[in-house]
Parts: C-alpha cells; sequence; structure tokens
C-alpha cells in the first residue's frame, strides 16, 4: 500500500519585510514574536518559529535592537529607511522621489499601503539587486497631499462609490448611504476621504459638495477649480468687510503721498482686463533724461494685516485666470474698482520712479506711495499701433470704444519715446544672457453661454514688451535696493536648468537640425535663444518651445536669494501685481517698513509664507492649464468630421500625442488604431515603426487626423490616424 503523500503546509519563506514594516510603524515600541504574529494574524507553531528565526536575523544583521530579552525595536536610524513624496504614474504604480537616492525608486502597486499622488511618505528600500532599479514599499503615509477629490458618483442600494477622472487616482472611493448628502445618480461630487481601513479595498469618504451634471460647463469649470482645491467664491463675510472699506480719495491721506496727478499717466492692458496693476507717467527733464514712474495699485492701503479679508486673500495667494473667467484673489469692490488703476480717475499707487538716459541708463530712483490720475486707457492693440504707424487716430476696428478717436500728440510722444527705451532694455538683458520665451498662448472666442466659437493665438508684440521691460525694471530695483541691504525680502527666484532635461531635449531637437551649446551657462542662454528665433514660425516650433520651457527649472518665491537665471537678474522680486498676487502685497509691505527705517524681519514666517504663494501658484497653473485642455476637447466635438493636419507631438509604446497645426489642440493616435501597418515602439528613435513598411512614425512628422472621441470629464482628446502628409486620400 502506497503511503499517504502529506500535504505540506505553505508557509511564507521570510516574513523579515513584514516584520520591519510593523515595528517601523510603532518606532518607538517593543514587540515580542506572539505579538508580531497577531498583527499578521498567525498563530500556526510553522509560522511563528519562522518569526522568531527572522528576528534573530534582522537583529543580527542590525536591522532591529533586542531591546530586552525577546522584545525588539526597530533600530532608531536605518539605512533602508527614507522620507520623500510619492509620485504615482497612470498605471497604478508609482515611483518614491527622495533627495538622500540617486535615483527614484519603483513602488508596485500592492506596495503602496494607501499612498496618493504627492503624499510624503516613508518608505523601505528592499535591498537592491545588480543593474535592477531600486524597489521599495511604503510604510507610512506621514502627510497626505489632499483629502478631497472630484469625481462621478455611482449610487447602490445602500452605499455609492465615487470613481475620479484622474489618471494617478488608483481607486475608487466608499460612500456609505447615510454620507451621500443630496447626491444623485451620476453627479459630479467632491468628496472628502475620512479613513481607509486597514482591511478596506477602497477608502471610505463623504460627499462635501455636489457640482452638477458631467458635461455642463459650469460644473465642469467648478470640478476643476475643486480639483485643485481653489474656491469658487467669496465667503459672505469676507465680501461683507469688503465692501465697508474706504475706498474713497482723502485730501488727508494725499498730503502723505508723492502727488503725480499732474504728470502724464496712462495704461496699457489687455482689451478685456479689468483689474488695472499698473500705469506708467512720462516726463521729460530739463536736462534730456526722462522721468518715468511705474505706477502699481496700493492694494497694501486698503489690504490691512490681520483681517478676515487679509487672511483670505493670503490663503488664495493669486488670482486663477481660467478660459472663461477669472477667480480673483480680491472681491470685486478692490480689484476691479479701488485698486484698478482705472482712466479719469484719481488713486493710491505705490511707485518706482527712475531717471532714465537716451541710452536707457538708470541715474536716479526713488520708490514710495504716491497719488495719481491715469489719462487714457489702452489696450495692447492700441498702443501697437501706435508703434507701428506712429499715427494719433486708433482705426474703429481695434478701438476699445467701438469709434475711431483721436490720442493726444504727448501720449503718443511718450509712447513711442519708452518703446525705443524698453527695446534697449531688452537688446542689454538679452545680451547679458537673459531667454526669451515668446510662447504662443491659445485663446478661445467665447459666446454669451461661455461655448466656444474659434480659436486665435495671443502673440506678444512690442506693446507687449514695453510694458514688460518696465515692469521687470521695476521689480528688479525694489530688489536691489533691499537686497544690497541685506535684510529679509521675497525674492522670484530662478534656478539653471536641469542639465539631465537639457540632455534629453537635445535629443529630440536633434531629429530637427537643431542643437544645444552646453560648454557654460552663458552659452547655453544664447543657444537656447537662437533656437527659439529659429523654430519662429516652422511646425515643430510649439513642441520645442514646450520642451524648451520643461527644461528650465520653475521658478518660485523665496526669501533666499539666488538670482533669476532666466531674466539673468542678479536680484529680482514681484511689486508690480498686487491686485492678483499676494507676494507683491508683502513686498509693498515690506518695502515701505524698510523705507520708514524698520528692522529686518522674520526671516522664517515669510520663507513659509513663500512657499505657500509658490505652491497656490502651482495649483493656479495646473487648474488654468485643466481649463483650456476642456475647452479645446469642447471646441473639438463639433469639429468631429472635420480632417485636421496635425504634428506628432510625443512617442509612447501605447501610441503617438499629435497637435493640430491650425489649433493647437492635442490628442492621442492609440497604436491600435493606426491600422496601416503594425506598429512597435522604438524608444532610442522615439518613434513607432512599422513591421512590414518599416516606415516611420516620429516627432515633427505631419499627419492627417479625425476627432475618433473627446471626452470632456476626462479632459482628454482621441484621434483616429487618417494619412502621412505625403499620401494620397483613399
Amino acid at each position: 500500500m502506497s503511503k499517504r503523500l502529506r500535504k505540506p503546509i505553505k508557509k511564507e519563506k521570510d516574513f523579515s519585510d513584514k516584520i520591519l514594516k510593523i515595528l517601523s510603524q510603532s518606532a518607538n515600541k517593543a514587540f515580542n514574536y506572539k505579538q508580531i504574529g497577531a498583527k499578521l494574524e498567525l498563530d500556526d507553531t510553522q509560522s511563528r518559529n519562522q518569526i522568531i528565526k527572522d528576528l534573530k536575523i534582522l537583529a543580527s544583521q542590525n536591522k532591529i535592537i533586542e531591546s530586552e530579552p525577546g522584545k525588539y525595536l526597530v533600530k532608531a536610524v536605518s539605512q533602508d529607511y527614507y522620507e520623500g513624496k510619492i509620485d504615482m504614474t497612470g498605471r497604478k504604480t508609482a515611483y518614491f522621489v527622495c533627495t538622500e537616492m540617486e535615483e527614484d525608486v519603483f513602488i508596485p502597486t500592492n506596495n503602496l499601503n494607501h499612498a496618493f499622488d504627492k503624499d510624503i511618505v516613508k518608505v523601505y528600500v528592499y535591498n537592491r539587486r545588480k543593474g535592477k532599479r531600486p524597489e521599495g514599499e511604503v510604510i507610512e503615509v506621514i502627510e497626505r497631499n489632499k483629502t478631497d477629490f472630484v469625481g462621478v458618483i455611482d449610487i447602490q442600494a445602500n452605499f455609492a462609490f465615487v470613481s475620479t477622472a484622474n489618471p494617478k487616482m488608483y481607486t475608487d472611493i466608499f460612500i456609505p448611504k447615510d454620507k451621500i448628502g443630496e447626491a444623485e445618480q451620476g453627479d459630479v461630487v467632491l468628496v472628502h476621504i475620512e479613513d481607509w481601513p486597514a482591511r478596506a479595498d477602497s477608502p471610505f469618504g463623504s460627499v462635501i459638495k455636489v457640482l452638477g451634471k458631467p458635461g455642463e460647463h459650469d460644473t465642469e469649470i467648478h470640478a476643476i477649480l475643486a480639483e485643485y482645491g481653489l474656491p469658487s467664491e467669496f465667503p459672505i463675510e469676507v465680501e461683507t468687510f469688503a465692501q465697508k472699506i474706504d475706498t474713497s480719495i482723502e485730501e488727508s491721506e494725499i498730503a502723505k503721498r508723492r502727488d503725480m496727478r499732474d504728470t502724464l499717466t496712462f495704461t496699457i492692458d489687455p482689451k478685456d482686463a479689468k483689474d488695472f496693476d499698473d500705469a506708467l507717467s512720462f516726463k521729460k527733464l530739463e536736462n534730456g533724461n526722462y522721468e518715468i514712474g511705474i505706477h502699481i495699485a496700493d492694494v497694501s492701503h486698503y489690504l490691512q494685516e490681520g483681517t478676515i479679508l487679509d487672511d483670505e486673500a493670503y490663503q488664495r495667494a493669486t488670482s486663477v485666470y481660467l478660459v472663461d473667467r477669472v477667480v480673483p484673489m480680491l472681491p470685486e469692490v478692490l480689484s476691479n474698482f479701488a485698486c484698478s488703476l482705472r482712466p479719469n480717475e484719481e488713486k493710491y499707487t505705490f511707485s518706482a520712479i527712475f531717471e532714465i538716459t537716451e541710452k536707457s541708463q538708470v541715474v536716479n530712483q526713488w520708490f514710495g506711495r504716491t497719488v495719481i490720475y491715469s489719462d487714457q486707457r489702452f489696450s495692447y492693440e492700441e498702443a501697437q499701433y501706435i508703434i507701428e504707424t506712429k499715427d494719433d487716430v486708433i482705426p474703429e476696428e481695434i478701438s476699445i470704444t467701438g469709434s475711431s478717436y483721436q490720442v493726444s500728440e504727448e501720449i503718443v510722444s511718450a509712447t513711442l519715446k519708452m518703446d525705443e527705451l524698453a527695446k534697449i532694455f531688452r537688446k542689454r538683458r538679452m545680451a547679458d544672457g537673459a531667454i526669451s520665451f515668446d510662447k504662443v498662448e491659445v485663446k478661445f472666442n467665447l459666446d454669451e453661454a461661455g461655448e466656444p466659437q474659434g480659436v486665435y493665438f495671443k502673440v506678444s508684440k512690442d506693446a507687449n514688451h514695453l510694458i514688460e521691460e518696465f515692469m521687470l525694471l521695476a521689480n528688479k530695483k525694489v530688489a536691489e535696493y533691499i537686497g544690497k541691504q541685506k535684510k529679509t525680502f521675497i525674492y522670484r527666484i530662478h534656478d539653471e536648468p536641469n542639465e539631465d532635461k537639457l540632455i534629453a531635449m537635445q535629443t529630440v531637437i536633434a531629429k530637427f537640425g537643431y542643437k544645444i551649446d552646453f560648454r557654460n551657462k552663458g552659452d547655453i542662454s544664447k543657444s537656447l535663444n537662437a533656437l527659439m528665433e529659429e523654430v519662429n514660425g516652422k511646425k515643430e516650433q510649439n513642441l520645442i518651445d514646450t520642451l524648451a520651457i520643461r527644461s528650465m527649472s520653475k521658478a518660485k518665491y523665496s526669501t533666499d536669494n539666488i538670482g533669476h537665471y532666466g531674466l539673468a537678474f542678479d536680484y529680482y522680486s514681484h511689486f508690480t501685481s498686487p491686485i492678483r498676487r499676494y507676494p507683491d502685497v508683502m513686498v509693498h509691505r515690506l518695502l515701505q517698513h524698510y523705507l520708514d527705517g524698520g528692522k529686518s524681519a522674520d526671516e522664517e514666517t515669510y520663507e513659509t509664507k513663500c512657499v505657500h504663494s509658490s505652491t497656490m501658484e502651482g495649483l493656479a497653473t495646473n487648474a488654468e492649464r485643466d481649463s483650456i485642455k476642456y475647452m479645446q476637447v469642447k471646441y473639438m466635438q463639433d469639429h468631429q468630421d472635420q480632417e485636421f493636419l496635425g504634428v506628432i507631438s510625443g512617442v509612447t509604446e501605447w501610441g503617438i500625442y499629435v497637435e493640430i497645426i491650425e489649433n493647437k489642440c492635442e490628442g492621442m493616435c492609440r497604436i491600435r488604431d493606426i491600422k496601416d501597418d503594425y506598429y512597435t515602439f522604438d524608444e532610442k528613435q522615439y518613434a513607432l515603426t512599422g513591421a512590414t513598411s518599416g516606415k516611420l512614425l516620429q516627432l515633427g512628422d505631419e499627419i492627417y487626423v479625425k476627432v475618433k472621441n473627446a471626452d470632456l470629464v476626462k479632459k482628454q482628446l482621441d484621434f483616429n490616424f487618417l494619412r502621412r502628409i505625403e499620401e494620397p486620400i483613399k
């Protein structure tokens, strides 16, 4: 009789990683093998013996300490544990980014342990295998990046789930029946994650706001704001407070200021602007030099520290410019009226006034509070017309008044002279190594309902550069004035470009016949400027502009001045837009404090405010970008039967990104939808290669596409590949 084979007990060979995780989660508490077994829900003898064995091995490796007989603590400092940030991919995996690690650590889905994108986490990094990317496991979520998410609710009998369109959110959110609120099936909602029980597949949350039905215009715009934690309206108490502010111009206040009301002053802004932050004044001096004043709305006169209005402005930190609306930092009574430097009105301002020679040399400067009277408001188009034609009659077709009108001779003369001086400033900046990014901005013509009727491109011209150069001058000189006193100040800093990104960019642009000179910092900036000039107007311009901008470090606010690489300035700050940027308000306050002889402010306090302002700026930028994507998708929904010529702007293993030349809308042609051959991804060539024909689809190639799907909720365009540009219509 044959022996009956005994089925071996299935055991886990090594509990080391799980033991380390348990001990790490309670770093100051000692555990014995029974307590660890209970945590792992293992109570059989074989498993317990394995735990005892693994504990002794870990102790011998100095990874844990036997604090008393049979009890173990994780070592206080272990070379295998790191703190850093999670960077989710769109494939439910992540990378752990940590300054202590030379390369990012791969985190598989089952090792995320409830961590989300951008969470601050503690990670255990496994022993590296030679030639392999390091892998790790999240041991602890130290700080959530966000707990509020936007998604669509699916209501069942006794519960609901909310799924988000965010490709980096790898789970849906469970909503108990009593926390669904007023939401109805299929609504877009804002949910707050309250808990994620250890054994639950999904986090538990509650609906905190119903945003509307998917695809509706206001729903999607409010969803964009909510996704980034940005407000859509002011609390009633803040609006009430703002309405009660005395916004009248008082003689007693004028007496404290430099009176500039009799000096020629005007504004140049976008034609649809309502908040005019800045005005320019112009006076020719007897010595032949020019006195040019850069007058900035004196927001800090109305926005007093310690008030609920100031708290709200600080929390917002910036106005948000969405494709169809502005979400202002300040209530309308201030942003569009009291602080806005509107024509034919007296206004309180904070000014930087310079004496400038014919050769654009600054020979004198003055900073302080003023009162002005704006004689004229121009749009950029009107000022550009004066610069180009030197004519004093603005024609009806570009006039913001709706009819033609005559401009005074002194304003025409001032505009032309300031244009001359600005061009000298700009030329000098470029010679010093500044980088010129005049990236084309996509704008939409919207009807009254906010529906896109057409696309146009905003391009910077001389009038834009005129304003830009004088704003840069004021920002630079204010920062220089305080910086040389070595006092705490808020700088706008910009580090040198990331060399790895530049090298990656070089690989791409080489396919178009361009190159970057890497010999030194100055050569890089000159090389980038030459590149920007060379690609201007070419089909690959937008792609290369985007790559160049991405290779740059991000500008941010800091009390630690390292200069501004992109502008080639040793000192730079933001002084010129306090209606829409809180850092400018803080700069005004600090400047006045120092003009009054005040001591250096607390650096740590202002550094915290700098970090907050930079963070909020980033969120606003993301929201603005998403609103443009949304409007592009909406626009393309109405053009689904149309063929478009596009340029391949990206190549991946799952398909090609295509940017339509005539409107800059970008979408994806998935590899499975390209039917003329079987394609595989060639990473070295940034191309898809046809198995039969050997033909390539690579960056910069022009192809014809048609819209396959336009998803408003995901803000995503899918294209069908039709043919290459050289192929005939079938």
